[in-house]
């Protein structure tokens, strides 16, 4: 049985797009499910939009989703005496013919038939297309024989990519004939929509990859996603770890129809990750979070660090969210609700925030036990519900209405750093 060979093909002329992406992911998990070889080839023939900068974030962004490449990179821009060569040998055939300074392949009238993956049989009629220009006036090649050359040298025996390719294919197996050469077989998956069901745009949220990383998304989840946008492994899971989307992997179970990119689904399959990530793993990148904010130190404890992320791991959707929801800890000055003071620094909650003041600085052990029980005791001298100094509290100590278990939180806050955050509201606010 013939060895599987595929390729990733990107262009340096922008960052790694979703849908992008998607594709170079297909080809790895197939390349992976049939113990083959995926191939990362840099198509760098057009000089004026090509960028280091792009080529650099493109390999950076594959290299955290986790999509390592067989062997060395393969640059277009290295090959060009090879595609002139090629084009040279048409020309002597007789196929191909020479015009103001391009090569041009003589485009046969003939019907061309493809055996797709995904769409079954389709049929082109060459009579429809003109004769296609092999190599430019500039001496470089064009997009369509670059790629019949690179895929024939390079011994690829599938051609996955997307629906918006389907129109070059017929011009690439011409080529391939012409050449005496062995068509790959081709498998077109269909496009990522945006959920207007309109092409993938920015006006649908971050189209790169690069934006969601530096959102916060985890790469197993974002790989998690991308691979049900097209793809499905018959049974309706949503979460699966990559080793079983490698095996249940296959190009027969690509659907015919657009995937619809849909972040708040990417946003709750991220959530299910963030939920049950090893704590540890977390720790580190919730620091990178901290350090981009500016509220990292080294002095930090690792441990009361890897505490807080263990109390908010189940609450935060991405790792963005961490220093928004819990960047009270790190700071010495906190900012207020504006909704909240409106609510809970109303008639009564300078009594109530002096009272409660005084009893946590008289606690002995500064546990969850013993706040919770000094809040309750308190709010029964009062007679009032423990939600009544439960939330100015939350408030004052925290700057949020919302969050974990308040008791927890303050002990992760600290005796000392409780009873400074509520002195600074009651003399913002009282």
């Amino acid at each position: 049985m013939e060895k599987v060979k595929v390729r990733f093909a990107p262009s340096p002329t922008g960052y790694l797009h979703v849908g992008s992406a998607r594709t170079a992911l297909f080809n790895w998990l197939f390349a992976r499910h049939m113990g083959g070889e995926f191939v990362l080839r840099i198509e760098d023939t057009d000089r004026v939009r090509s960028k280091d900068e792009f080529l650099e974030e493109i390999l950076e962004s594959l290299k955290w989703l986790g999509l390592t490449w067989d062997g060395e990179l393969e640059f277009q821009s290295k090959r060009l005496e090879l595609y002139r060569q090629r084009a040279k040998e048409l020309v002597d055939a007789g196929k191909a013919y020479e015009s103001e300074g391009a090569i041009h392949l003589k485009m046969p009238q003939k019907k061309v038939h493809i055996a797709d993956v995904v769409h079954g049989d389709i049929e082109f009629d060459t009579a429809l297309i003109k004769d296609q220009v092999l190599i430019k006036s500039d001496g470089f090649p064009t997009y369509n024989f670059a790629c019949v050359i690179d895929d024939a040298s390079m011994g690829m025996t599938h051609i996955i990519r997307g629906d918006d390719h389907i129109s070059n294919t017929p011009k690439q197996i011409v080529i391939y004939e012409a050449m005496n050469l062995t068509s790959p077989r081709f498998c077109h998956i269909p496009l990522i929509l945006g959920v207007d069901r309109s092409r993938l745009s920015k006006r649908h949220g971050a189209t790169s990859i690069r934006d969601y990383r530096a959102e916060g998304y985890l790469p197993e989840a974002l790989v998690n996603y991308l691979c049900l946008l097209g793809w499905s492994p018959g049974n309706d899971k949503e979460l699966m770890p990559i080793d079983g989307i490698i095996k249940a992997f296959s190009l027969e179970q690509i659907v015919k129809t657009a995937a619809v990119f849909d972040v708040n689904k990417l946003v709750w399959v991220n959530g299910q990750y963030l939920k049950n990530y090893d704590t540890a793993k977390l720790t580190g990148m919730i620091i990178d979070e901290l350090k981009k904010e500016g509220l990292y130190q080294d002095t930090l404890d690792r441990a009361w660090l890897a505490a807080i992320v263990v109390l908010y791991k189940e609450r935060i959707k991405t790792l963005a969210e961490f220093t928004d929801l819990a960047g009270f800890y790190f700071k010495e000055t906190i900012e207020y609700d504006p909704e909240g003071v409106a609510k809970h620094f109303t008639e009564g909650f300078v009594a109530i925030l002096t009272k409660v003041s005084a009893q946590i600085e008289a606690l002995p052990v500064f546990d969850h036990a013993a706040i919770e029980s000094c809040v309750r005791a308190l709010a029964t001298e009062l007679g009032v519900k423990a939600a009544a100094i439960i939330h100015p509290l939350r408030l004052a100590a925290t700057g949020r209405t919302a969050g974990a278990s308040l008791f927890e939180t303050l002990v992760l806050l600290g005796k000392e750093k409780t009873l400074r955050n509520i002195k600074n509201a009651l003399a913002k606010f009282g």
